[in-house]
């Protein structure tokens, strides 16, 4: 058996300990303490620790839930609802479930001890493998006795675990870059010398789960994966946010200025005929617009703006948010809203990998690829010329009124390097609306947040009725919400599970980038990355903003 980390306890002590540091347990005690370790550091060391302590298949499919990596889909709350009935008294779940407001939590909780006869050994926990593997072969209406049985063999912790494991959704602050980064923090502890999270980012979406050639990499024990005939995800390069002192000592001829397009930043890779979109963070958004990927045959990598784009006029954000986040899309919703790629770089050209090259250079193999191969629904982001940093930052100042988030500067002499590094793009976005908004409702957060009322919905007036304009989660200091969840508990209206809706009596100055009209929502409009500003306990609510208000910042 393998131990666990050092300082870890193995979990329930009654239970056999031949599968608990190698199983369901040892994940539980992992998810367990990330969720109550807010240290980026301190997460990175605990998931070094468990993927040296758990054993193949486990730390695979281990990986994959952190990362939403996992490629099944169970109907599992459904079958824990049949499961739960003659178990549990129906009022009581119902109680339960509306306090703790998560399916796989009160399930944990409620679910009875076993009644063993004299003699009856405890049933074993299973690996997180036996899980897995037992439940892709059954049948969609065998899963119950399998699950039931698990849940018999583990505690209230091991419980919430598994489900959380097979609902794909654990929500312990884990990201999958964190999860990246310890991969190749645990490789090069493990004597893998020169290992980085960009190294593991670039074969990443070569593999699957459970991701057995990439630790076997990692531990040495094996070559590099090779992926070069897959459509990977390569590190993007990223932008610093322009500082007045920055533009007043940098040379503007030494950079290349471009528009900052109001869309999402995604890389398009090709190989060998089969097409993948990404996002910035690498995650596969590809479902959602098979209008790009279907009619793209042009292999390499490249770099740009996802926009909506209509008769070449570029659409609000809100359009082009009616398609992502789906795993599929209608002909009517491609029709409504054509996607549209704004190129502005390359990583490859075919086989050519030049992200050694300087921007210009790479720039006019981009451009020249254009002319010749460009795919349709494509074009290139085009250069802005400013004569003087007066000149620049007149254009800069017209952004707002011209729809468009605002500026890049790209040192030309750049190579493409992955990350953020200093002194080579800059991000001049347009300056922040803002607006007084009401605090309407509160929910609470997760991880460590999960004992705050974090996630704040805010309204503004449309005469005496107050209708809900926005959310945001973010903004504030940890002072600052520690004041906001003492108010929310001393003003609460009504409770909905991890809901409470407050009495109308909070401002909250709201910092925004947009206003767009949306159907989905009561007053008819949509902010666009909203952020708590300051928290106004001057102002009184009657004079927060109204939506007409609101609608007179919708551009164009």
């Amino acid at each position: 058996m393998l131990s666990a980390p050092k300082g870890w306890p193995l979990g329930n002590p009654g239970l056999d300990e031949n599968a608990g540091a190698s199983g369901v347990i040892l994940f539980a005690e992992l998810l367990e303490r990330l969720a109550y370790t807010p240290a980026r550091n301190a997460k990175l060391k605990l998931l070094a620790d468990y993927f040296a302590a758990a054993p193949d298949p486990d730390r695979g499919w281990a990986l994959a839930a952190l990362t939403d990596g996992l490629p099944f889909s169970f109907p599992v709350r459904r079958t824990l609802m049949d499961l739960v009935a003659p178990r549990v008294d129906a009022e009581l779940y119902a109680m339960s479930r509306d306090y703790v407001g998560d399916t796989a939590e009160t399930v944990a909780l409620l679910w009875p001890e076993p009644e063993l006869q004299p003699g009856e050994m405890h049933p074993l926990p299973p690996t997180l493998g036996e899980a897995i593997d037992t439940l892709a072969l059954a049948p969609r209406d065998g899963l119950g006795p399998h699950i039931a049985r698990w849940l018999d063999a583990l505690d209230a912790n091991g419980r919430w675990a598994l489900l959380k494991l097979l609902t794909g959704a654990p929500r312990v602050g884990v990201s999958a870059r964190l999860a990246k980064t310890a991969l190749a923090q645990w490789g090069e502890a493990s004597g893998h010398a020169g290992i980085s999270v960009d190294d593991v980012e670039e074969v990443w979406h070569g593999l699957s789960p459970p991701y057995s050639p990439l630790f076997a990499w990692l531990a040495g024990a094996a070559t590099r994966p090779d992926v070069s005939g897959a459509s990977v995800f390569r590190p993007m390069m990223l932008s610093h946010a322009l500082e007045e002192t920055d533009l007043e000592v940098l040379a503007l001829d030494a950079f290349a200025l471009e528009w900052k397009w109001d869309g999402i930043r995604v890389q398009i890779s090709c190989a060998r005929g089969a097409t993948r979109m990404y996002s910035r963070n690498g995650e596969d958004i590809g479902a959602a617009f098979p209008d790009i990927a279907e009619d793209w045959r042009a292999e390499g990598a490249f770099d740009g703006e996802l926009l909506v784009v209509r008769e070449g006029v570029v659409a609000p954000f809100a359009d082009l948010q009616k398609r992502l986040n789906r795993r599929s899309v209608s002909k009517r919703l491609v029709e409504e809203n054509p996607a549209h790629i704004r190129l502005y770089d390359a990583l490859m050209i075919g086989d050519d990998d030049i992200r050694g090259l300087a921007f210009d250079e790479r720039r006019a193999r981009l451009e020249a690829w254009h002319r010749a191969a460009g795919p349709p629904l494509t074009d290139i982001s085009p250069l802005v010329r400013a004569g003087d940093k007066d000149a620049l930052r007149e254009i800069w100042a017209g952004t707002r009124g011209a729809g468009i988030e605002g500026l890049m500067l790209k040192r030309r002499t750049s190579p493409y390097l992955p990350g953020r590094p200093r002194g080579h793009w800059f991000k001049w976005k347009r300056a922040a609306l803002l607006a007084d908004c009401v605090l309407m409702y509160a929910q609470r957060g997760s991880g460590k947040r999960s004992s705050y009322h974090s996630d704040f919905t805010f309204g503004a007036w449309r005469g005496e009725e107050l209708v809900p304009v926005g959310k945001a989660y973010f903004g504030f200091t940890d002072e600052e919400l520690r004041e906001l969840d003492r108010w929310v508990r001393n003003n609460t209206l009504e409770r909905y599970g991890p809901v409470r809706s407050v009495t109308h009596a909070l401002v909250l100055e709201v910092a925004f980038d947009a206003v767009q009209r949306s159907a989905r929502h009561k007053s008819g409009i949509a902010m666009r990355f909203p952020r708590v500003h300051r928290i106004r306990w001057d102002k009184p609510a009657a004079e927060a903003d109204t939506v007409a208000t609101l609608e007179g910042m919708i551009e164009g």
